[in-house]
């Protein structure tokens, strides 16, 4: 009775183990991913997800201006069929933009031509907003399994996960945004934050914009460096092999 009851623990506990793989953001169980630089280096790298994002978007670009701070913005190709003026916008400003899959879905549960129609689908939308753009893609709620990464490689594109989250979905107060940052931050970090919304377009993110004003402030006045995830990579060749 032992044997049986012991085997069907460990098997529970190593599905449990895979599931948490293929969403944590720092996970390398079903290939290489990039997270960051090492800690202690004093560059970070500032990331958005979701958007385009009227007016939110707009409101951010403005906050990134003034402090002369370059970011990596990650969109949705539905979202840029909308707001193409946007995507041009987060371009002339000098900001990176990646793919972040056409509809926003969890691409751990879609077939492989599915994963690979979101993702040409967003490069054609992107293409056609602003023509020629990054190869960086990051996997809507950081969801990956082999295949993923395998297609997403196929396409020219490399996979950007996180380090550090500001958890800014539910868009809580500036402060509890910075709190949250701040708790995580080590140096040579990824971090994620959000100036749209994948359910639709238009979510308030008011708060990001606000606490990213904070945050810059803060870290350059501790000696950081803030840079793209392109400029990362640079010092970086985990993605490399």
């Amino acid at each position: 009775m032992l044997g049986p009851l012991l085997a069907a623990t460990a098997a529970a506990a190593a599905a449990l183990t895979a599931g948490y793989q293929s969403m944590a953001p720092t996970g390398q169980w079903y290939g290489r991913t990039f997270t960051g630089l090492p800690r202690g280096t004093r560059q970070l790298a500032l990331t958005y997800d979701d958007g385009p994002n009227d007016p939110h978007t707009l409101r951010l670009l403005e906050v990134l201006a003034k402090h002369e701070v370059r970011a990596t913005f990650f969109l949705i190709g539905r979202y840029v069929r909308q707001h193409p003026e946007i995507a041009r916008e987060i371009v002339k400003a000098g900001h990176i933009v990646g793919n972040h899959t056409f509809g926003h879905p969890l691409l751990t549960f879609k077939r492989a031509s599915e994963i690979r129609d979101e993702l040409s689908d967003c490069r054609s939308a992107l293409q056609d907003a602003i023509g020629e753009h990054s190869n960086l893609f990051r996997p809507p709620f950081g969801g990956r399994r082999p295949a993923v990464l395998r297609i997403a490689r196929e396409l020219g594109l490399a996979p950007i996960m996180w380090s550090v989250t500001g958890f800014d979905w539910n868009a809580p107060l500036s402060a509890v945004i910075e709190k949250k940052v701040a708790k995580q931050i080590r140096g040579g970090d990824v971090i994620l934050l959000h100036d749209g919304g994948h359910k639709q377009m238009g979510a308030d993110r008011s708060q990001t914009v606000q606490a990213t004003d904070h945050l810059i402030a803060k870290y350059k006045a501790e000696a950081y460096e803030f840079v793209t995830i392109s400029q990362m990579l640079l010092n970086n060749n985990t993605l490399s092999s």
